[in-house]
């Protein structure tokens, strides 16, 4: 036998796809991510919803593509399905294994550096601990939504979410705290704190208001909000964009109020963007609009 079989099965995407086995086997849904680990973008079949799937994924729908591209609904514990042709072709291009916490009844913790982790050491309670490249994965035994950036360094990832698989960790799951569901609580009210100091140049602009009804405005918002709410590639650009179109039309005449931007900002922060990244893309959009 020649070295050549070997050294194939040397390569990641087999690997890969043996840890994706073990861990289904656990119980544990998983699935491959690409280069920049985000997962397979959404097969040609299946754009723009064509196989039947729900706006944005969240919900595969009744879908027969036997590929990997609907996010982190894709995941799986079927071994028969991870070990298929249609996966095996994705899992040879993949650069990480993730999987679904929701679908494992989990929730992860991440903490993105040692300010989070210090925090979390004084907050919560002992968990299942996973070292990351930068900081720490606390995982705990329930299922709650996804949210990031609920304070710095630290974001929620569970129920229409995925995260890196790192191992099984050290430790034992304990049940998801109070602790951890109030931080999704929280979180929406620091987005409706944020965009007040942004917008209030925008009152009293002294612009000619074209807003002849309300109807007017409230289509532009629902527009930009489902503009980002379905963009499935270049998320950040999307969201400029669509706040730059928004302030563009609507900005200078003082109608546009903190519930209108409270609404787009929910709509990119639903997309995995962070209320940092929310705030400086309205305040690029101000800048660039002279506002």
């Amino acid at each position: 036998m020649t070295q050549a079989t070997p050294q194939r099965r040397a390569l990641p995407a087999p690997g890969l796809m043996g840890t994706a086995l073990a861990i289904a086997a656990h119980g544990v849904p998983s699935l491959p991510l690409r280069a920049g680990k985000v997962p397979f973008g959404n097969c040609p079949a299946c754009t723009g919803n064509a196989c039947g799937g729900r706006p944005n994924m969240k919900v595969p729908g009744p879908c027969q593509c036997p590929g990997v591209c609907h996010a982190w609904a894709a995941a799986t514990t079927d071994p028969d399905v991870l070990s298929s042709p249609a996966w095996m072709a994705a899992w040879r291009r993949a650069v990480a294994v993730a999987y679904h916490p929701g679908g494992a009844g989990m929730t992860v913790v991440d903490l993105d550096d040692a300010d989070a982790i210090a925090w979390a050491r004084t907050t919560l309670p002992t968990t299942l601990t996973v070292p990351t490249t930068r900081g720490e994965h606390w995982i705990y035994r329930g299922v709650m939504r996804s949210v990031n950036a609920v304070r710095p360094g630290v974001d929620i990832k569970s129920q229409m979410s995925y995260a890196r698989w790192l191992g099984f960790g050290t430790g034992s799951t304990a049940a998801l705290p109070d602790a951890v569901r109030a931080l999704a609580v929280k979180e929406p009210s620091t987005a409706r704190r944020a965009p007040q100091s942004l917008t209030a140049p925008l009152r009293g602009h002294g612009g000619e208001c074209r807003h002849r009804t309300p109807a007017y405005l409230e289509r532009g918002i629902a527009l930009a909000v489902q503009r980002i709410t379905e963009a499935r590639s270049a998320v950040h650009a999307t969201v400029y964009r669509t706040f730059l179109a928004v302030l563009s039309t609507h900005g200078r005449c003082g109608c546009l109020t903190d519930t209108h931007v409270n609404r787009l900002f929910s709509a990119a922060q639903a997309k995995g963007e962070s209320l940092r990244h929310c705030t400086d893309a309205w305040a690029n959009a101000l800048t660039t609009l002279g506002l």
